[in-house]
């Protein structure tokens, strides 16, 4: 199964993950496609702590959330509507049998894949999971915008009072930069409790055409490659559809 990072998988950080999160107003393109295909059924594919799996739930969605992360799926459990939602422990290798009318990864949950072989194998569960004619819908950051240069504890350091935890400060720097393999930390300074916590990460930057070109090769037809509305210029949303 594939392993996450201690960011989505220690109690500590999950617990405060969302706080530092925002509101998410970058789901408001998903949910406007789900709205807008008439989808009443969805895989949430790296659903983390639940957030947008909760607010399909909410509009009558069958919703599937899947994540590697028991901790952040003890955290998306405690949400309103988490009840309506069936949440699995796994990847896309430990999937039942589905027929979703959509599979959706938002975030940056697409560029965790770092093998060919994983990522091929992630979009190849998609396809599989979806009924014939469904929809796949996933962002990338552009890799040429270079989104890590600003990736410093002086851009990013934020301080905010999580409840139930108290006063939490948190920053990133960059670790590695090889190729289009992305590494770095974030740091989590827990105030109350004296302690400061660490989550390595990697992302893989891919371009468009290996996007493109991986879609297809996992049986996908690629209808639109679009803009994040919410962030344009510097992340393409790839919309695909499962023949048939």
């Amino acid at each position: 199964m594939t392993v996450a990072d201690a960011i989505f998988s220690d109690p500590r950080l999950a617990a405060v993950y969302d706080t530092f999160d925002g509101e998410r107003s970058d789901l408001d393109a998903y949910l406007a496609l789900v709205d807008g295909w008439g989808a009443r059924s969805v895989l949430d594919i790296g659903c983390g702590t639940g957030t947008f799996a909760c607010l399909l739930a909410g509009r009558g969605v069958q919703v599937v959330g899947l994540d590697p992360a028991a901790a952040s799926l003890d955290v998306a459990r405690g949400k309103p509507h988490a009840d309506a939602v069936t949440w699995l422990h796994g990847d896309v290798r430990s999937l039942p049998r589905l027929q979703v009318d959509v599979v959706t990864m938002t975030a940056n949950v697409a560029q965790v894949f770092l093998a060919d072989e994983e990522w091929a194998a992630a979009l190849e569960g998609a396809c599989a999971a979806l009924r014939p004619g469904g929809r796949l819908v996933f962002e990338s950051r552009r890799p040429e915008r270079q989104a890590w240069r600003e990736w410093t504890r002086e851009r990013s350091c934020t301080r905010a009072v999580v409840p139930a935890v108290g006063p939490v400060e948190t920053w990133v720097d960059v670790l590695d930069v090889r190729g289009d393999r992305i590494s770095f930390r974030w740091t989590f300074r827990l105030e109350r409790d004296g302690l400061e916590l660490t989550s390595d990460s990697t992302l893989r930057f891919r371009s468009r055409a290996e996007l493109t070109g991986s879609l297809t090769a996992a049986g996908f037809v690629v209808e639109d490659v679009r803009d994040a509305p919410d962030r344009p210029g510097a992340e393409w949303v790839f919309l695909a559809r499962r023949p048939g």
